[in-house]
């Protein structure tokens, strides 16, 4: 498998660190980021990165302007001519069914694994503020909520780099009102989480010398380390050189065995379907029989079985009454790595010999494609 190990995100498991390893397919279902020149990759759910920000800006003084109709990030940069990153996008939720406030860049997207892993709640106790929770705590209609001028007590949560830029736009908690030139700790407040933000394709990594490269993948296994977190909680401990109890310091590995199988095709195919790597396929050779009813090839047929058996090669023999097209076209989708044709050269102990990865055919001798298929074969399992 062409795979990286990849950064993921503990979630449910618990543990401060965990590695997913990842096929690379474009059908995957999951997608990672990663740098060309260095070992960094990670999930979408957990990828880092530097985000460029203009700190020197000089503070202007704040100004309450009227907004009407413009609710959505687009339609405030719009109306305000200014662009997307400078407008504070408020998330609003309810987390235990209490109200609360993410503060992110406009132009990012709130990534929840990592809110889920700030706020230590499971996913299913997060859920979007309903309208009139939002009219009860801003005294506005939803699409002008901002973490000034709050009608309640509200636990307000700011990505840090909220707190890096300089004048921003943000909800006035008044209908059709917006407030420019807001400025975190001297026009509003609230506590500051490290990340909170979806990497894009594009940005620049953590130590900012490479640009983030999107792919997708498959989880083909993973390994948590959950330190002593079930340990403590089962009482699982030990005693120490000392005589000390202490809690076991515990690991998770796991392989998916029928996702790797997926993987494996997802990365070794055609248009006409499978190709089976040697180490993995379900039968190292494959012998077609072109006619069942014709002595001299059917002789040779299982006489190369036999052979191939006798060397240890799992071989299948296709003896069916099937026309010669048939057999061919699901001798590809099946994808089996080293193929025998015996046709109508059989009479002069001749047969074609092709690899499923060229498709290539080369007629030779019996014995000589015998040996060929076994140190093939051979080699393969070396690699």
């Amino acid at each position: 498998l062409d795979y990286k190990i990849v950064e993921g995100d503990s979630g449910a498991m618990g543990g401060n660190i965990s590695h997913e390893f990842m096929a690379l397919a474009e059908t995957g279902e999951g997608e990672i980021f990663y740098t060309e020149n260095s070992n960094y990759a990670a999930t979408d759910e957990s990828a880092k990165f530097f985000l460029e920000i203009d700190e020197n800006e000089e503070e202007k003084e704040l100004e309450l302007v009227e907004t009407k109709d413009a609710k959505t990030i687009e339609e405030v940069s719009n109306f305000l001519k200014i662009d997307e990153n400078k407008c504070a996008k408020a998330v609003d939720l309810l987390v235990k069914g209490e109200p609360v406030l993410v503060i992110v860049p406009g132009d990012r997207e709130l990534n929840m694994a990592k809110l889920i892993s700030y706020l230590q709640v499971p996913e299913h106790e997060i859920e979007m503020m309903d309208d009139e929770t939002i009219k009860k705590i801003t005294g506005a209609e939803p699409g002008f909520t901002g973490p000034k001028d709050l009608k309640e007590d509200v636990r307000v949560i700011v990505d840090k780099s909220i707190t890096r830029y300089k004048n921003m736009v943000i909800g006035a908690n008044k209908t059709d009102h917006h407030y420019k030139n807001a400025n975190y700790k001297r026009d509003f407040d609230g506590e500051v989480c490290e990340d909170l933000l979806t990497a894009k394709e594009g940005d620049l990594s953590q130590d900012g010398k490479e640009k983030l490269q999107l792919a997708r993948g498959i989880e083909v296994g993973n390994i948590f380390q959950l330190g002593t977190k079930y340990s403590e909680s089962l009482e699982a401990y030990f005693l120490d050189e000392n005589g000390k109890q202490k809690p076991f310091i515990m690991g998770s590995y796991g392989i998916g065995i029928t996702r790797s199988i997926s993987a494996i095709i997802e990365q070794h195919y055609d248009e006409n379907g499978i190709i089976w790597p040697t180490k993995v396929a379900p039968f190292e050779a494959w012998i077609t029989l072109v006619n069942k009813n014709n002595e001299e090839q059917k002789e040779i047929a299982e006489k190369i079985y036999n052979k191939l058996l006798d060397a240890g090669i799992e071989v299948m023999l296709d003896d069916r009454k099937e026309r010669a097209g048939v057999k061919f076209n699901d001798r590809d989708l099946v994808g089996v790595p080293y193929r025998i044709t015996v046709g109508k050269d059989a009479k002069d102990d001749m047969v074609e010999f092709s690899k499923r990865s060229d498709m290539e055919n080369l007629k030779m001798p019996t014995d000589e494609a015998i040996e060929k298929i076994i140190s093939s074969i051979k080699d393969d399992l070396c690699k």
